[in-house]
């Protein structure tokens, strides 16, 4: 579960200190994750590695990290917020007596690509792949978050983990330029990653305003980043439409096992158990209906990918009537998408 979504640190981080506690205990299933096995690595295929992101106490979250083994070394697949994750992605590669070679970024979330410039330093010859989503953002969306993050660092009813994480993303903000892709990913094909060939698709207009999530056809695994998320579907940043279509998309593959931004590898059927209930919340929030009936159709609809917990449902009943209001306020998106507005299919 994420808390604070891609660092930002207002309207839904607002929501987000409100519910700390909730968050701190659902984030992993009931508990806290403890520093001796948050990140520990997962093999989930021969030669590809799990490092699960989470949320610690009073902490900001860290993306899911994939690694593929390739001819001439590691393939990182997002690359977290915190120094734990980024120390158990190097202690990966250091058992496997193997360099990181590329880095590919999901999406421009800084719970995604803040471990970037850390990594850079490590393997100067690695190379960064991603969407060019992150040159609007910097001066944008991210920007402004850095800026009202002024009232939660003097905020001392605000634990001071929290305020550490908050005062580094603001630093990650101020760095931007290390977190730019060495190549841009601007089509959807296969890609060459250090001697290992994988399909890396594009999706416009989705989450962010550009995505993007790998297949590897040996294994059958698609790598989504933050085209999942649960409890609720993180919407700051998001065109509906274009969601759902790249969820469409994902299950025009073969794949038999996905991997989520954040939480357990899922299946084929919980993938379009998903995108089933995202697209009846999208429908719900463009309609009259009240926002208690859009957030009780969620719980519902995803009930069987979510723990069941009272708190985390809580938490997922909160955030849904959120953004219900909030693609209301927006014509049926986020304030920062950027697509041509049509009226989300299911």
């Amino acid at each position: 579960m994420k808390a604070n979504r891609a660092g930002r640190l207002s309207a839904s981080l607002a929501l987000m200190l409100a519910t700390m506690c909730v968050v701190s205990a659902t984030a992993s299933g009931g508990s806290a994750e403890s520093a001796s096995d948050a990140t520990a690595p997962l093999a989930i295929a021969e030669g590809v590695w799990l490092l699960p992101g989470g949320v610690r106490e009073d902490r900001q979250p860290d993306g899911n990290t994939i690694v593929f083994d390739a001819p001439r070394g590691l393939v990182v697949v997002d690359t977290g917020r915190h120094g734990w994750h980024r120390d158990a992605i190097v202690g990966l590669a250091r058992e496997r007596r193997e360099d990181v070679v590329a880095i590919v970024n999901t999406h421009w979330h800084l719970d995604h690509v803040s471990g970037n410039p850390a990594l850079r330093q490590a393997y100067p010859k690695l190379r960064v792949y991603a969407s060019d989503a992150i040159d609007d953002a910097l001066t944008g969306f991210l920007a402004k978050s850095a800026r009202e993050s002024a009232e939660y660092l003097k905020d001392e009813s605000i634990p001071a983990p929290m305020r550490e994480d908050i005062a580094a993303d603001v630093a990650t903000v101020a760095n931007g330029a290390a977190l730019r892709p060495d190549v841009v990913i601007d089509r959807t094909g296969p890609q060459e990653l250090g001697g290992r060939t994988l399909e890396v698709h594009l999706a416009r207009d989705a989450v962010t305003a550009g995505d993007v999530w790998l297949y590897d056809p040996l294994n059958k695994i698609a790598v989504l980043g933050d085209l999942v998320t649960l409890p609720a579907p993180y919407l700051d940043t998001a065109c509906p439409q274009g969601w759902l279509d790249a969820l469409e998309a994902v299950e025009r593959t073969e794949f038999q096992t996905a991997i989520p931004g954040h939480g357990a590898p899922m299946s084929r059927t919980q993938v379009a158990q998903y995108r089933s209930a995202l697209a009846a919340f999208i429908e719900c929030a463009a309609s009259n209906e009240p926002k208690a009936k859009c957030s009780a159709g969620w719980l519902e609809a995803a009930a069987q990918l979510l723990s069941g917990e009272a708190d985390e449902s809580a938490h997922a009943q909160s955030l849904t009537n959120y953004y219900v209001d909030m693609l209301r306020a927006n014509g049926g998106r986020s304030e920062y998408c950027r697509a041509e507005a049509v009226p989300p299919t299911r």
